[in-house]
């Protein structure tokens, strides 16, 4: 075990890790980050469609299950973590989504905070990832306290036509909130590869670049990769961490802290915890209530590609539009139904996988002509639904799929939505178990003991100084993507931290 223990050991360099370790930097505490990948390489690769998602050159090569069915997981473990491929959309939780709301196969349960608890680190949250949008026009928009610190991301012109064609059928369509370094003095050149490709000249808004490098210029806060947690170890009470057992470099050490933060994702946090089970917590860490691993929510989600045999989409960066104007329902239909925005510019090394029976000429022709979006709709928790441990070790999830029903009315209306834009055909895709970017609930956060692992601040009820900080603590799903979220609450955790520590 190290002779100097770190006064907070974090476990995870994404959105949630880097949220609290900006928020502890040049404090008097000593603040060690543990990431079991190293730095994503600058290279000509990065924008290389044919490395990375036909020869998936960045994917992990861990082997997950789905039921006993053997699959490559779409996980990334670089410094930034998923951010590293995200497509930088920064969206707020609606203030509904914070409340119970009754869907028509479930409920969406309350979380234990308020939007109003968030909307300060929110704000906080927008300005460091440095996220662009305009407030006043998404008709769910939660309250602000500030408007956005930069502009939209302007329109394209095919863009542009079919925001107009969106207005023009009663909607309201609103610019997406985007983490892009654009402008005059910006490094982003607003080309086509952004969503699920890594940026090579730092303009997207990730982990890395906007929490652990001004970390990192703090001298309390010290970065080691390519170390690999396997299990936190406790006191002989059990009531404390004291030290992570990890793999470094092929050697298998002890790392102590004083307080831990685990932010190694929805899922392998929760992997990690019933991977720590001991005699004091037979069950796994923080689950005393048996909540550990299960509610495991990942959003419905379904791509569309709307086509014009005679319109050929030359936009680069197309992810400047979004709708909400169903999110909670409408007139004929009560409960919610989803969000829909654009994807990043489809490309035929794209379509391999989906569309792999198809001929690479006529895939290559649908990408020249399609807009390409995003529905999304809430996945409601199910206790059965959950991330569990094969005898091997190996992760296996059982996602039990919710809420479809909405889904696929919703995935309807978009259809007759992008049509009413001037896309005569509009070809739908779902996506399955492998993607894995919006995972979420397995470690949740509540008010009460006994149907929680964590209280409001993330700390676990079960240890004195165990803290989940990643979407695991997402109680419900929302219909929104979650890095947004979980960096505002990583910040809110971190300030408290810092509190308690001076």
């Amino acid at each position: 075990m190290n002779q100097d223990p770190a006064d907070v050991v974090i476990i995870g360099s994404g959105v949630g890790g880097g949220g609290v370790a900006l928020q502890l930097a040049g404090s008097g505490a000593k603040v060690l980050v543990l990431e079991r990948g190293r730095f994503l390489p600058r290279e000509p690769h990065n924008w290389d469609l044919e490395e990375v998602f036909v020869k998936q050159r960045y994917k992990t090569d861990d082997i997950w299950y789905a039921d006993g069915r053997a699959f490559r997981p779409g996980m990334f473990y670089f410094v930034g973590g998923l951010t590293k491929f995200y497509g930088t959309a920064m969206f707020r939780l609606r203030e509904r989504d914070f409340e119970r709301v009754q869907h028509e196969e479930g409920e969406s349960p309350a979380w234990p905070i308020r939007y109003a608890d968030l909307e300060p680190w929110y704000a906080l949250a927008e300005r460091l990832f440095g996220v662009r949008g305009q407030a006043g026009i998404d008709p769910t928009e939660p309250a602000r306290s500030c408007a956005y610190a930069h502009p939209p991301v302007p329109h394209e012109p095919v863009m542009q036509a079919i925001h107009d064609r969106l207005q023009a059928q009663g909607l309201s369509p609103f610019p997406m909130p985007s983490a892009i370094d654009l402008g005059d003095a910006g490094r982003c050149r607003r080309c086509s590869n952004c969503d699920a490709l890594p940026c090579r000249i730092d303009a997207k808004g990730d982990a890395e670049i906007k929490l652990i490098r001004p970390a990192l210029r703090q001298p309390n806060v010290e970065l080691r990769t390519g170390v690999l947690v396997e299990r936190l170890l406790t006191d002989a009470g059990g009531r404390r961490i004291v030290a992570a057992q990890v793999l470094e470099d092929g050697v298998r050490k002890h790392i102590g802290g004083k307080l831990f933060v685990l932010s190694a994702g929805a899922i392998n946090s929760a992997a990690l915890l019933l991977r720590s089970a001991n005699r004091a917590h037979p069950g796994g860490l923080a689950n005393s209530s048996d909540v550990v691993g299960r509610h495991y929510m990942t959003h419905n989600t379904t791509a569309l590609m709307a086509l014009h045999p005679l319109k050929r989409n030359r936009t680069r960066f197309p992810k400047t539009l979004a709708l909400h104007d169903f999110y909670f329902g409408c007139a004929s239909y009560g409960y919610p139904l989803g969000s829909l925005q654009l994807l990043g510019k489809i490309r035929e090394p794209m379509l391999r996988g989906p569309l792999g029976h198809l001929p690479r000429m006529l895939r290559a022709l649908l990408a020249q002509h399609s807009v390409d979006w995003y529905a999304q709709s809430e996945d409601l928790p199910d206790p059965d639904s959950r991330v569990t441990l094969r005898q091997d070790g190996a992760i296996n999830l059982h996602w039990k799929r919710s809420n479809l029903k909405a889904h696929q009315r919703w995935v309807s209306q978009c259809k007759e939505i992008l049509r009413g834009t001037g896309y005569p055909l509009v070809l739908a895709k779902g996506f399955g178990t492998e993607v894995v970017s919006h995972q979420c609930g397995t470690v949740r956060f509540g008010a009460d003991a006994r149907t929680s692992a964590l209280d409001a601040l993330c700390k676990a009820w079960d240890h004195d100084n165990l803290y989940v900080v990643d979407a695991g603590f997402f109680p419900s799903s929302a219909a929104v993507n979650p890095a947004l979220t979980v960096a505002a609450q990583a910040l809110r955790v971190g300030r408290h931290l810092r509190e308690q520590l001076s």
